[in-house]
């Protein structure tokens, strides 16, 4: 996913993409771990797009303390 089409979704979506992804990553890992996962590249992006998630939820978060003050 693009961090362009991140940055134009609020903040509960960014939350539930988040714990999509995450699921989604735990799914993965398990499928690695049991030697069912044919893709590993799909761990490295699901991470990628989880810390993308992450990094706009703490720029809304820092940008709603700036106006706070």
């Amino acid at each position: 996913m693009k961090f362009s089409e991140l940055s134009e979704k609020t903040i509960p979506d960014l939350l539930k993409e988040l714990e999509s992804l995450s699921k989604a990553h735990f799914n993965l890992r398990m499928q690695f771990g049991t030697q069912q996962l044919t893709n590993t590249a799909q761990l490295k992006s699901t991470r990628r797009d989880i810390a993308r998630v992450k990094t706009l939820l703490r720029r809304h978060e820092l940008t709603d303390s700036k106006k706070a003050k």
